[in-house]
Parts: structure tokens; sequence; C-alpha cells
């Protein structure tokens, strides 16, 4: 029989390996930023088009290559940073497998202009599909400028699956943050279609935290730092008032590298038991020192999963460390009244020097007195103190009941709402109820109808948002002192993204730059509710859809405004308030779940009803 086992060609194989490193844009963002960190860049700059689709440039003052070097550097497994399988465990490089570039050459269209800084001439290197087509002597500057043009034109399929512009920006954006985080030394800007999205000066780590995620956050933050024989931890934890349900920023790093530790995140999380609400989270910033010989950064392709060495031990001093520094935030120094070495504290005057010895407070008392020596008056046995209280009694009318003795009113059998051919139709007048103040409570012909009140309300709402964003109509009502809100960059970039549909709803939001904005308008109707509340709901909304077609952003914009406004499980509501309810949830298509595919209308049948009482 003829071998059927044969080797994969070159380009081939780095076409697969490019499927593990480069799974979209935000991967060769994060590659190329580590590769100028790795040059001793002291300032970086990202240009990305597209979100990455048509261009992504990455600019660094870092220590250049050589014309052999930038040749070699695109080949696979070639790296200046390993030389033997030893020194896989005494890394402290971003990267050394010599992956990256041999994965991006693979699947797009790249160009470097390369120089060291002792060089009178640099290098120019044109890359297609890991095939070289250009490479040239050029006059560039010291450093290098990597151009990644085109990302998966040779893959069609991979590209198809690339997500909207924005979902890919934002993704670069995060890459962008985890990077130039932990790296506050150096200088770091990002530009999106010839904007200026972001630009990081050289800080201390407090301040880059402070310029990548809004000035809020620094009242929110306590100090973290504890130094032990196995780890070095120092950074952030946020207080407790600085918790939320979604969008905590939670940062792991060790010896200068991001990482995702879930493990890890469940001892930040432990320190804050009995604290906050139960499926809230805190942010934190904390980075890891550890000998490179106690980790392996090797069992993932992106290398943002670690294995350690005593991951119990180090899961123990985690939480220590966090509530030691909570105890230190929310604590004052606490007196052992039993410890003998507790100082005299002298008693002072008004005039500040000490005075003389003051003796304890004494309280006298009768030891015979008995409170229950004179007894209230009993009026029991009283024949007149009681009878005023009746004097108009015999004069009174008896009630006027007759108006509740007419039954003809719940008796008819019109129909009131026709729910597309159902059985069940609402009588024209039935008593509806309020059960719990979560449910109202419709007699029908076929049984007794349950309707979720507040998810009937979701649904009232979502579809008057979703109309006023399709018609491009709403009514604000101005602030008379706006509100600021200060937010994360990925914040940012997603309000700007959506403004125009705020703007239908009738938010007035202006940019005041840093990452402030200012909320100048709201929707009428939602008094009694936080502008900035309201506004983050809806972001963070937004930023968790994963289908981002326009009109699936719309209607995830409109669900969070209907969410946030609807009336809250417990609220009591009128006959005409629940009547009106019902009668809007009946005009909309889809009545009976809401737009998350939540029930909103269940109908008791009447036979279980009278099958409960057959006994």
């Amino acid at each position: 029989m003829k071998d059927i086992i044969q080797l994969l060609p070159d380009s081939v194989a780095n076409q697969i390996a490019a499927g593990e490193v480069v799974q979209r844009p935000s991967s060769v963002v994060k590659e190329l930023m580590e590769n100028s960190i790795d040059a001793g860049a002291s300032k970086v700059q990202v240009i990305v088009s597209d979100g990455g689709r048509t261009l992504i440039q990455v600019i660094d003052d870092g220590k250049g290559m050589s014309e052999i070097d930038a040749r070699l550097a695109f080949e696979r497994h070639a790296t200046s940073k390993i030389k033997s399988a030893e020194d896989l465990f005494s890394l402290s490089t971003m990267g050394f497998r010599g992956e990256a570039l041999a994965s991006i050459a693979a699947v797009a269209q790249v160009e470097l202009l390369t120089k060291r800084p002792d060089d009178e001439l640099g290098t120019a290197v044109a890359i297609s599909g890991s095939r070289l087509e250009q490479q040239e002597p050029v006059m560039v500057p010291a450093g290098s400028n990597f151009k990644v043009k085109n990302l998966f034109y040779n893959i069609p399929a991979r590209r198809k699956f690339l997500k909207s512009i924005q979902t890919e920006f934002n993704n670069i954006v995060t890459e962008f943050e985890r990077v130039s985080l932990i790296n506050c030394g150096i200088e770091f800007n990002l530009s999106h279609n010839g904007a200026e999205v972001i630009s990081l000066p050289p800080s201390s780590f407090r301040q880059r935290i402070v310029n990548l995620f809004g000035k809020k956050i620094n009242k929110e933050l306590v100090e973290v730092e504890i130094v032990t024989p196995l780890i070095n931890i120092k950074g952030f934890v946020g207080t407790p008032e600085s918790a939320r349900k979604k969008g905590a920023l939670q940062y792991f790093f060790v010896n200068g590298r991001y990482m995702r530790h879930p493990y890890f995140a469940k001892a930040v999380n432990s320190a804050f038991e009995d604290i906050i609400p139960q499926g809230e989270q805190v942010p934190f910033f904390l980075c890891i020192d550890v000998e490179p010989s106690r980790i392996d950064v090797n069992i993932h392709p992106t290398k943002t999963e670690i294995k350690f060495e005593n991951e119990s031990d180090l899961w123990k001093i985690i939480s220590a460390a966090v509530r030691e520094a909570l105890g230190r935030f929310n604590a004052t120094p606490s007196l052992d009244f039993d410890d003998d070495n507790i100082p005299d504290i002298p008693v002072m005057d008004i005039s500040g020097t000490e005075s003389t010895p003051v003796s304890a407070p004494r309280v006298s008392y009768n030891p015979g007195y008995n409170p229950f020596k004179n007894r209230m008056p009993d009026y029991r046995k009283s024949d007149s103190s009681w009878e005023m209280l009746y004097e108009d009694a015999s004069d009174s009318k008896p009630l006027d009941l007759s108006p509740f003795e007419d039954t003809a009113l719940f008796e008819s059998e019109t129909p009131l709402y026709n729910a597309n051919d159902d059985a069940s139709f609402v009588e024209e007048y039935v008593p509806m109820s309020q059960y719990k103040g979560q449910y109202i409570l419709i007699p029908v012909k076929s049984g007794l109808m349950w309707v979720h009140q507040r998810r009937a309300h979701i649904r009232v709402l979502f579809e008057k948002y979703k109309e006023q964003i399709r018609d491009k109509r709403a009514v604000s009502q101005g602030l008379l002192f706006p509100e600021r809100v200060d937010v994360t960059l990925n914040e940012s970039v997603t309000i700007e993204n959506i403004q125009e549909e705020l703007s239908f709803l009738g938010f007035d939001i202006s940019s005041l730059g840093g990452g402030s904005f200012a909320i100048n308008g709201v929707p009428s109707g939602i008094e009694g509710l936080s502008p900035v509340k309201l506004l983050m709901d809806i972001v963070h909304g937004v930023m968790d859809e994963t289908n981002n077609a326009k009109a699936k952003i719309d209607e995830r914009i409109a669900l969070s405004m209907a969410k946030d406004v609807a009336v809250v499980a417990g609220q009591l509501l009128s006959a005409e308030e629940m009547t009106s309810l019902v009668d809007d949830l009946f005009r909309t298509a889809m009545p009976s779940i809401t737009p998350d595919g939540q029930t909103i209308v269940y109908i008791m049948p009447d036979k279980d009803i009278e099958r409960n009482f057959q006994r």
C-alpha cells in the first residue's frame, strides 16, 4: 500500500500555528506590543484601522534588529530568548517561542522597518502569506515599525468569522490595557481610524490605573503589599463600596505578564465574604513576583494561563494579604484591655494641662423601691370612664352596602383581548388583583391568568424604546446640574459608538475628555433613577452583546433601558395601573415572553384548580 503520512509544507504549518497564536486582530496587537517591550522600548505607538482588519501598526523606539535578524525573525521557532530547554524555567521576557511573527506573516501582509541605534541604515522586509517579497536597506529611525495589513486575507473562512469593527476594536483595547497597565514606565499611544483614543505618559502603577480607568477609581483603591519566601505581592484592591455585579476590573500580573487565574481570583473574593452582596465583585490590580523556576508559562499558546507550584499555599497568602489591607482600611487600631502594656491615658482639662486625678462617678439607688407597688387603676371596674366612648354610637346610621350588592358588573362575557386566537380571553371587566406585589391575577374563560408585572412592564417599555430609536424621536429632560461620569477606555469607546442611539432615547451626553462624560439631559419619565447608573447599565449591556448587527445593538440598548425603568418587585399598583399595564402588554407583538425569553403570562387551568378541591 502507498504511504499516507507526509510532512506539511511550511506555509500550511504556519497557518495551523497561526490558528492558535493569532485568533483575532487583538492577538496581533498583543504579540507586537510584547515584542516592543522585550526590545527595551520607552515609547510604543499602536495604530489600527477598521478594528484591525485592514491595518495594525506598532512603532517603538527599541533596540531594533540587524539585516539578518530582521529576516530570521519571521522563521518559525527563531528566537533570541532561549537556547536550551532549561531556559524555559528561567524566563524573564514576554515572548520566547519564536512563533508570533511567523504566525502573523502566514495570515497577513507584513512590512517591517527596523534599525539598530548604531547602524547607519536600517532594513525593510515585506512578507505575504509566509513568502518573502522584498528586503532592502532603507533610512529609518532607530527601533522597529511593524505594519500588518489585511489580516486573514488568504484564509477567507477565518476572515468571515471576525466580529464587527466595534467588537474587534474593543478586544484590541482590552489587550492594550493589559500590556500597558503593568508596563507603567513606558509611554503608550493608541489610535483608531486616524483619531487618537488614549495617550499614556510614563507614571506610577496607581496613576496608570487612574489614566486607564478614570479618576473615580482612585478613591476606591486600597494598597496591598506583602513579602514572603514564596511570593511577593504588591498592588491594589477595591473598597467594598466599589463592588459591582459585572464589569469589575480584575487583573493579575506575574513577573510583569498578565494572567487569568480563577483560583486566585476566588482567594481575593474570599476576603470580601460578608462584606459585599453575594454575586458582586470588587476590582483588583495585583502584581505577583515569583521565582521563574516556580512557574510554567508555556502551557497555553497565548501565555495567559500560568501553572504555579504550591497553589494552595499561594491562595492562603493572597487571601491573607487582601484581608490585612482591608483591615488597615476599615478598622482603627484596637486595644486589648487585658494587656498590661497599655499606657495610662492622662486626663486633660480645658486648658490642655494635666488635671488632678478623677474618680469614677457613683450611682445611688433605693433598694426598697418597688415599681409595681402602686398599680394602675383597673378600668374594668369603672362604670363611667368607658361610656363616653360610645355616647354617639346610638345615633349613628348603619353603613350603606348597596353599591356592593350588584354582582352583574362581574358577569359580562364580552372579551377585551384577542390573544392571537388563543382559547383564553380576558373578560371585558374582571376584578384584577395583585398578589404579593409581583403578579396580576385575572380570571379568564379557561382558568386564572397570572401576569408577572415587572416582566410585563419590561416588554411594554422595550417596545416603546425600540420604536423611539427606530423613529429617531424622544423627549429629553434637561438636568439642572449635569452629572459627570468617569469611565474606562472600553466604556468610553462604547459610549461614543452608541451616542446617536442614546440621543434617540433622550440622553444628552457630551465628552469632557480623559474618559469623562457629562450627562446634560435624560429621557423623560425616569424620575427617581440615577442617570449615571442608567447610562452604565446600557453601556455594559451593549458590551456584553455578542451579535453586533445594528438592530441587535438597538434592541440591547432598549432592553437595558427597560429593565432599569420597569416597576420593581413588590411595587403596589392601583386598579387603573394594572388595567393599563395589561392593556399595553397585549398590544405588543409577543406578550407572553420578555425580549430575553422569560415567561410573562401563565394560565392556571380550571381543572387544575378544581382538582385541589376534590377531596
